[in-house]
């Protein structure tokens, strides 16, 4: 394992069995210079990546002991769920966690509105982001706010071989916020985000995205839809309203059968 450039004292490009690889260890480059010998009992992990790039000059702008504790957190995100998560974690989850604590010792507190709907959606994904924020208080003595553990899980989330695209996972987590402050204004409902009433819509409306957004249809009978539409007339009205303005914001486009789905969790939540 011969040493091709320095990143930073702890990080270094080396050639191994004639192939380049990101070698990562405490003091790695101490001492080091190019075309030298690295130990490879000096060498905690080794990446060979299709980002390679990326990740040096990541490696080159932060402090080592950020990208140590990002990998502590997939380490554990990948024992909790199971599963491998995608290699692009390496370099999306480190770029965040160095910019959060790097903020938040500048005294710098931003809020995540999506916070209960991710809480919701998402919730082993959540616990690793839980687990995250207070390894990251044990490490930095920072308070790190709970709000940190949404943003992490939406990392977490996105980066698993079927999770998606962060984006849009984004985007559809802001819709359905959307929807539910919308409903809950037009139906002058007040109710606990711990209900499990509120947390069925959350997540039907989730999934009612995803299968607009991939032409995908919830079907519902004729006749249990107009019984719909009668019996819930308050609750279906509200549905038709709201579906619109997404309708006309995102073009969006619900079809009945899912509006009559909706109307029945609306309807829950009024009881």
């Amino acid at each position: 394992m011969r040493l091709k450039k320095i990143l930073n004292n702890n990080a270094v490009l080396v050639m191994d069995q004639q192939e380049e690889k990101v070698a990562i260890g405490t003091g790695v480059a101490f001492g080091k210079k190019k075309n030298d010998i690295i130990n490879p009992n000096k060498v905690e992990q080794l990446f060979v990546m299709k980002e390679n790039e990326k990740l040096q000059q990541l490696l080159n702008r932060i402090p080592a002991e950020h990208f140590f504790i990002s990998e502590e957190i997939i380490s554990y995100a990948e024992k909790y769920l199971g599963s491998k998560l995608s290699e692009h974690i390496h370099i999306a989850l480190t770029d965040h966690v160095s910019f959060t604590i790097e903020r938040i010792q500048d005294g710098i507190h931003l809020q995540n509105k999506l916070l209960n709907e991710i809480k919701i959606l998402y919730r082993n994904e959540f616990e690793i982001g839980l687990w995250a924020v207070q390894r990251m208080r044990e490490k930095y003595a920072i308070e790190v706010p709970i709000d940190e553990a949404a943003h992490i899980a939406l990392h977490i989330h996105t980066m698993k071989l079927q999770g998606g695209d962060y984006g849009q996972t984004i985007k559809h987590t802001a819709i359905v916020r959307e929807m539910i402050q919308l409903i809950l204004k037009k139906m002058e409902i007040t109710i606990k985000e711990d209900d499990i009433s509120y947390q069925r819509l959350v997540t039907h409306l989730h999934f009612a995205l995803s299968r607009v957004s991939h032409y995908e249809l919830h079907e519902l009978d004729e006749e249990m839809l107009r019984m719909i539409q009668k019996k819930f007339a308050d609750s279906y009205q509200c549905t038709k309203e709201v579906t619109a303005i997404i309708q006309h914001k995102y073009d969006i486009y619900f079809p009945e059968s899912e509006l009559g789905y909706i109307t029945i969790h609306i309807n829950r939540l009024k009881k």
